[in-house]
């Protein structure tokens, strides 16, 4: 139910009456009856018996026979709210969209097939700077799940790099999900990935676009119509069919905290989606942040740099100034 109170933050068993059989999938928004008022919910699964006692109250409705939140998604929010020690219906709140009815009875989009390993071969010369850089794209392209953290070159043009990654996944027929902090980044990633996989294969989705087409963006995805989603955190929890690829740049950005409660953080929801789909995930940076470091410490991801000689000869050379007082304090 979405009632955001702590001691209700459990499921609730009701019966689905004949005539809501076919709509009353896993998925829906529905309608119930709780303590005298009609109040919003999500089925999250059907059972031929209740482990309740007491009497059982029937579904009142349900709001839209689409099933938009994805059984893989509905378990995730449980994890986040679990670790942000928030609730269910808080994370939900922000994992799925508003419905927007007229949006739903829109003609489908034609499903974009699974690309079979190998079809679409990954240009490996942008990561020939980093040693593990080709041997990751590869793992993506034969089905793998590597973890990684990135260090980015000065000068690097990251989303180029990103667009490799993501297309090296959508190679070996799974889906991919990359969050930005902003929407300047999110352009120069939609450009990048456009000009790698073509027009069509990935939606961008964030908050800024507005009811309509953030919600059509959304159905795009969880209907299987594209198997690409990039965004600013609203994509965090963005469903996509054989998810393969969770991604995020700058994970340091102050942008990618959630100020609503329980105020989950993108790079962890991310890494907690990786870590419950079995998917690779992708961090990086120009600078690497103390969570990331942390990720390589405990052996949970590789990390991917350059030589010495490479970010020597990469990174500018800095002259310092200044005048003779401030020399004589700090000769250095």
């Amino acid at each position: 139910m979405d009632v955001p109170l702590a001691h209700l933050d459990r499921p609730f068993d009701y019966l689905v009456p004949a005539e809501l059989d076919a709509e009353a999938v896993p998925g829906v928004r529905v309608k119930v009856r709780f303590a005298g008022q009609l109040v919003d919910g999500w089925l999250l699964e059907r059972a031929d018996d209740s482990g309740h006692t007491g009497r059982l109250a029937y579904l009142e409705k349900v709001v839209s026979a689409e099933p938009v939140l994805a059984p893989e998604i509905a378990r995730l929010a449980r994890a986040v709210a679990d670790r942000y020690a928030g609730s269910l219906a808080d994370v939900l709140r922000l994992a799925v969209p508003p419905r927007h009815a007229r949006v739903e009875k829109e003609g489908r989009g034609e499903p974009v097939e699974p690309t079979a390993a190998g079809e679409r071969v990954v240009d490996p010369r942008g990561w020939r700077d980093y040693p593990a850089g080709p041997a990751y794209l590869r793992a993506l392209t034969n089905g793998r799940a590597p973890r990684a953290v990135w260090s980015a070159l000065p000068g690097e043009d990251w989303a180029d790099r990103y667009a490799d990654a993501v297309t090296a996944t959508v190679a070996g027929g799974r889906g991919a999900v990359v969050v930005v902090a902003d929407a300047r980044d999110l352009d120069r990633l939609d450009a990048a990935l456009t000009a790698t996989l073509g027009t069509g294969r990935h939606v961008c989705l964030t908050a800024a676009l507005g009811p309509a087409r953030r919600y059509r963006a959304f159905l795009a995805a969880r209907r299987g119509d594209v198997p690409v989603v990039i965004g600013t955190r609203a994509a965090m929890f963005a469903p996509v069919d054989r998810l393969g690829l969770v991604a995020i740049w700058d994970d340091g950005d102050d942008l990618h905290a959630e100020p609503r409660a329980p105020y989950p953080h993108a790079r962890e929801v991310l890494l907690t989606r990786a870590q419950l789909g079995e998917a690779a995930a992708l961090v990086g940076g120009y600078a690497r942040t103390a969570e990331a470091q942390l990720l390589v410490e405990t052996g949970w991801a590789r990390e991917v740099v350059a030589d010495r000689a490479t970010v020597r000869a990469r990174t500018p050379a800095i002259a310092p100034t200044g005048d003779d007082p401030q020399l004589a304090r700090d000769p250095g």
